[in-house]
C-alpha cells in the first residue's frame, strides 16, 4: 500500500504517520504540508507546499497511490466562518480533487469529528464548515472516501498536539482517559487507534461511509 498523509506535524497525524511506518503492508508514505515532520525512515518523502491551495507543481509526486489520510486541521476557536471554512474546506477540497484525478482508485480518509453536521444548517459553525466538508468529499469519484468523526484523542508514544490548552487537558487527564475509553469507547479514542483504523478501513472497508468514534476504537483493535 503506498499512502498520502496530510497534515503529518500535527498530533492525529503524527500518530497515523506512526502506525504507516510501522505497519509492514505499508510501502511507501509521502507526507505533504507547509513543514516537514524531520523524521528519517526508508518509507517516508516529504514534500513541503507554502500554498496548500495549488498542487500543480507537485503533480508527479501525486500519482501512484493507494489512500490519503487527511489529518490536517485547525481549531475553529477565535476564528471567523470565512477563515475556518478556507482551512477546513477550501484546502481539503483542493486536494482532494487533485488526487481524485491523478488516483481514482484512492480511497481517501478524512478526519472530521464528532458532532459534525451533515445538514449544514446547525448553529454550531465548525459542525456545518466540517459537514460541508464531509459531504462535498462523498460527492467525489474515489473508489471510497470515508470520514472519521473522533471524539477525545488521546495522544500516546510522546506525541504532543500544537495547541498547548489541549496538551494541560491531556496531562490532566491522562490518567482517566484509558478508563473512559473502556467505559465510554464512543467519546474517546487514541492517535494509535485512529491510524490503525484508517489502514484497515483501506484493506477491507468500512460499515457505513460515516466513521464514528466506536468504529474507530473497533477497527483499530
Amino acid at each position: 500500500m503506498n499512502v498520502i498523509l496530510f497534515g503529518a506535524t500535527g498530533m492525529v497525524g503524527l500518530g497515523v504517520l506512526r502506525e504507516c511506518l510501522l505497519d509492514p503492508g505499508v510501502a511507501r508514505v509521502l507526507t505533504v504540508g507547509r513543514s516537514a515532520t524531520g523524521q528519517k525512515h526508508p518509507k517516508l518523502r516529504e514534500v513541503t507546499l507554502p500554498e496548500m491551495l495549488d498542487y500543480s507543481s507537485i503533480e508527479r509526486e501525486l500519482t501512484g497511490f493507494d489512500a490519503c489520510f487527511f489529518c490536517l486541521g485547525v481549531s475553529a476557536a477565535g476564528m471567523s466562518e470565512d477563515a475556518y471554512r478556507r482551512v477546513t474546506y477550501d484546502i481539503t477540497l483542493a486536494a482532494a480533487r487533485t488526487l481524485v484525478r491523478l488516483n481514482p482508485a484512492m480511497t481517501f480518509i478524512y478526519v472530521s469529528g464528532a458532532s459534525t453536521d451533515s445538514t449544514e444548517r446547525g448553529r454550531a459553525m465548525w459542525a456545518r464548515v466540517k459537514g460541508s466538508t464531509e459531504n462535498a468529499l462523498l460527492r467525489l469519484p474515489f473508489k471510497a472516501a470515508y470520514m472519521f468523526r473522533p471524539g477525545v484523542i488521546q495522544p500516546l508514544h510522546g506525541i504532543r498536539s500544537k495547541t498547548e490548552w489541549y496538551n494541560t487537558f491531556y496531562t490532566v487527564a491522562r490518567p482517566l482517559l484509558p478508563l473512559l475509553r473502556k467505559l465510554a469507547p464512543r467519546y474517546v479514542t487514541t492517535t494509535e487507534l485512529v491510524g490503525r483504523a484508517m489502514l484497515r478501513v483501506v484493506r477491507q472497508g468500512a460499515p457505513s461511509p460515516i466513521v464514528e468514534n466506536a468504529e474507530i476504537n473497533r477497527l483499530g483493535q
